[in-house]
């Protein structure tokens, strides 16, 4: 067995040290919004992800937003979104983030978006630039990546059921949230079915959308149909208590790209100028968030963690004792510590960490009922005392 687990770790890694993994960000920002209540005086550490939710906190005038992540490719993504607020103009940002498609794509980056960025991106973007070309049979930036590829699969297996695809529309499209209801409720067996569980508990599967063994084994644990029981409990939650007419997470990887209507802050034309102004209150580290606090030692407002010590909690313990000392370290009274868990209940907090924070509880439950994305089974937001 633990042959078995050490070529599934290795697998892991394999996708996650020499690929683009995310391309949109799979964390509700309008709930982070409301927990974080960031203003100007806020000094933002967070995990970088697509990109796309440390440009929505934008919007709150932070004095600045500290991008971490190990994966040199996810801040290449966001150096290219940065670019696409330097030098494009708003026709030119929405077609690439927007449709996922730009007819002269080469042209645009070779002559506008590259003079902007750093080098790692440079050596990233020359290399793959043509994934916004809308050539070849992924026609969309939002179908390649790891969690893209996997996408564009269910994408082009959904279209192959044209009743059930009609019916998924449908139920985007609904004008109530009976009418949503009553559609979910008609076609989740066929999108719940034996193929796709079996697809879907693949630990490569799992690994190309960026979970890990140790949540893995979390379902196996809590579900009889292990990832998908998490996940049929999930899409039940988001399809039949919160209405989907903005809904952008969801519609994406139906479609492969965002509409006017229903789609990210950063990418709302009322919104370009300003974030065209402040872009650069955004800086990328690529480094774990220990290595950054240990390089730039301050005294920050906000740490957005998202999941990742779900695979420290499992993985290395003292490792997330010495990021969480760091984290306190680096704080001041009031910081605000968010994170999110596979687990309905974590208990890996060190009780150092238990002693010097209080866990904000009523906003937490309340933002996490209306969480359009619905992937997390627990929410936590710590005040540092």
């Amino acid at each position: 067995m633990k042959g078995i687990n050490d070529l599934r770790d290795w697998v892991f890694r394999q996708v996650h040290t020499k690929n683009l993994v995310y391309n949109t960000c799979w964390e509700d920002p309008r709930c982070d919004r409301q927990l974080l209540q960031l203003n100007r005086d806020s000094e933002v550490v967070m995990i970088t992800s697509a990109g796309c939710n440390a440009l929505d906190y934008l919007l709150d005038d932070p004095k600045k937003i500290n991008c971490i992540d190990m994966n040199p490719r996810q801040n290449a993504l966001l150096e290219l979104k940065k670019s696409s607020f330097h030098d494009a103009t708003y026709a030119e940002h929405w077609a690439m983030f927007g449709d996922g498609v730009m007819a002269d794509a080469e042209v645009q980056y070779q002559q506008k978006l590259r003079n902007s960025l750093p080098d790692f991106a440079v050596e990233y973007w020359d290399e793959n630039w043509k994934y916004f070309n809308g050539k070849g049979i992924r026609k969309s930036f939002y179908h390649f990546s790891t969690s893209g590829t996997l996408a564009w699969i269910f994408n082009k297996y959904l279209k192959t059921r044209k009743k059930l695809y009609r019916q998924i529309k449908q139920m985007f499209d609904a004008t109530s949230l009976e009418e949503q209801t009553k559609i979910y409720n008609r076609i989740e067996g066929k999108i719940a079915n034996k193929l796709v569980e079996f697809v879907v508990n693949r630990h490569l599967t799992m690994s190309m959308v960026g979970v890990p063994r140790s949540q893995q084994l979390l379902f196996a644990k809590k579900y009889e149909r292990g990832a998908m029981g998490f996940i049929q409990e999930c899409l039940r939650k988001v399809f039949t208590q919160i209405p989907t007419h903005d809904n952008y997470f969801y519609r994406l990887y139906l479609d492969g790209k965002y509409t006017k209507t229903c789609c990210p802050s950063y990418l709302e034309e009322q919104n370009f100028a300003v974030l065209k102004e402040r872009i650069d209150q955004i800086q990328t580290h690529t480094c774990t968030i220990s290595a950054f606090l240990k390089d730039n030692p301050g005294k920050y407002s906000h740490f957005i963690l998202l999941d990742h010590q779900d695979w420290l909690a499992a993985n290395s313990i003292p490792v997330l004792e010495e990021e969480w000392q760091l984290i306190l370290a680096n704080s001041r009274p009031g910081t605000r510590i968010l994170l999110r868990s596979a687990a309905h209940q974590v208990d890996f907090f060190p009780q150092f960490v238990l002693d010097a924070v209080e866990f904000e509880q009523e906003l937490t439950a309340k933002t996490h009922v209306e969480d359009r994305v619905g992937t997390y089974a627990s929410v936590y937001l710590a005040i540092v005392k």
